[in-house]
């Protein structure tokens, strides 16, 4: 692995010294060992061996496997790179900043294949920080063109995404590791500002930052860099969604899950999302819900808007989202499993926001039996927590909560539904999954500052009990 990474060493740098920092040193450093054998007459061979080891063992069979869709990035990356070489097999070479580019892409296939290289990679002594430094646009290697600074930025935000998607305890080390790099967040915001960075370099940005955004501690920081949501909202908001092409989706679906997930459990970024100039961004949402594509993303950020930044919401806004009160309420009878638990958490919000309005939604359409039964089915349905919905039974709970808080009245409704039987066999039935927002694999992400048995003590004395 170490002389794996040695080769992302080998572009000639500018030796760059700090006057207060640097006292000298009467001998040369040491030279690695690519850098020495780039010296020598070796250079054209060991070129040529790099690339006949990368297309044995890198390069897809006829018929590509499973394994090969999931790496279209990375085969997308190796097309360029295979497009761009022009040494001549029989010229000797001199230029070394081919080695990069080879050993990100043999970076991503080992990491492609399992967890074990993903923890041998991570392990090698300052190798994250080499990935993170090539998404830079000032890098400081003398030797490569723009073209190869392209690939090279494409290949390190591919590795770090797959990193940063990573399940279990060691994901959660990963991100951390990740996240913990000075320079990131600003390599990430010049990215999404760059108007000549392309689709796919957006995309690879907004869902590395939707998955360091998961971990939570680095929300806010994220949050502070204002250009990072201006352009996230810019690129959710703005596009049509009828004329725009399949590029044009993705990046808008990545760009509204990163904003999504940067909202939860923080008031500073949905202030900050908010006050963007620009956007009427409680109505472009609330237009969302009418659709199919993005209106779950639509929702969970109406939703923590309300959470979050109710202090921020005009009476305008509040209109806004008194409208589709009936949309929500009709998706919250056919939904199931997560869309059902976004839709849920939505609705009791709107509950708790705009209570007058609610109520008289139920009262107006006559449905305040039929959605209370909906809501009791819901959580018997739901007694086992799932990885892909952790949090259903609790916007459930929390939902009858905001509802006889308003008017005790429901009190009555929900103990006609048998609300207390399934209030007790989810007391005596908790889930630590229940603590958390998301799941990957057997980890748990941004847990929740009240436990569930507080909610549902909550409801049970709310309901008499």
């Amino acid at each position: 692995m170490q002389l794996i990474a040695s080769l992302l060493d080998t572009a000639h740098r500018e030796q760059l010294k700090d006057p207060l920092l640097d006292i000298g040193s009467p001998t040369a450093e040491q030279d690695s060992l690519i850098q020495q054998v780039s010296r020598n007459e070796q250079t054209s061979l060991l070129l040529k061996r790099l690339k006949e080891i990368s297309i044995c063992c890198f390069i897809p069979r006829e018929e590509p496997t499973h394994m090969d869709e999931q790496n279209s990035h990375v085969l997308r990356w190796w097309n360029l790179i295979t497009k761009r070489w022009s040494i001549p097999e029989e010229e000797p070479s001199t230029d070394q900043d081919i080695l990069p580019l080879l050993g990100m892409l043999i970076l991503n296939k080992l990491a492609s294949f399992d967890l074990e290289n993903c923890i041998e990679i991570s392990r090698a002594t300052g190798l994250i920080s080499k990935i993170i430094e090539f998404t830079s646009s000032r890098t400081e290697m003398t030797n490569i063109n723009e073209a190869q600074q392209t690939l090279l930025k494409g290949s390190s935000l591919e590795l770090l995404r797959r990193f940063s998607s990573t399940k279990g305890e060691f994901g959660v080390i990963l991100r951390q590791k990740i996240s913990e790099n000075l320079f990131l967040l600003n390599h990430l915001a010049d990215i999404l500002d760059d108007s000549g960075s392309s689709h796919e370099l957006r995309e690879l940005t907004s869902e590395l930052l939707r998955n360091l955004a998961m971990e939570g501690n680095i929300k806010d920081e994220i949050g502070h860099i204002r250009v990072i949501i201006s352009r996230l909202m810019h690129a959710f908001l703005s596009q049509d969604a009828l004329s725009s092409t399949d590029s044009d989706q993705r990046l808008r679906m990545k760009s509204g899950q990163a904003l999504a997930v940067l909202a939860m459990e923080s008031a500073n970024n949905c202030l900050v999302m908010l006050a963007e100039p620009g956007y009427v961004f409680i109505k472009e949402l609330t237009v969302m819900i009418h659709g199919g594509r993005y209106r779950y993303i639509a929702s969970s950020l109406l939703r923590n808007m309300c959470v979050h930044a109710r202090s921020g919401l005009r009476n305008s806004d509040l209109n806004e989202i008194s409208y589709i009160l009936r949309e929500v309420l009709k998706g919250i009878t056919d939904a199931e499993g997560t869309e059902l638990e976004v839709l849920i958490g939505l609705s009791s919000q709107i509950c708790n926001v705009i209570p007058e309005d609610f109520a008289q939604e139920l009262e107006h359409g006559q449905i305040k039996e039929g959605f209370i039964k909906r809501l009791v089915n819901a959580l018997n349905s739901n007694m086992i927590p799932t990885a892909h919905c952790p949090g259903i039974r609790r916007v459930i709970v929390e939902h009858a909560i905001y509802m006889m808080e308003f008017n005790p009245a429901y009190a009555s409704y929900f103990n006609n539904c048998q609300m207390m039987e399934a209030l007790l066999t989810v007391e005596r039935k908790p889930s630590r999954a229940e603590n958390y927002r998301f799941l990957l694999g057997d980890a748990g992400l941004m847990k929740h500052s009240m436990p569930l048995s507080a909610l549902v003590a909550r409801a049970k004395e709310l309901m008499g009990h």
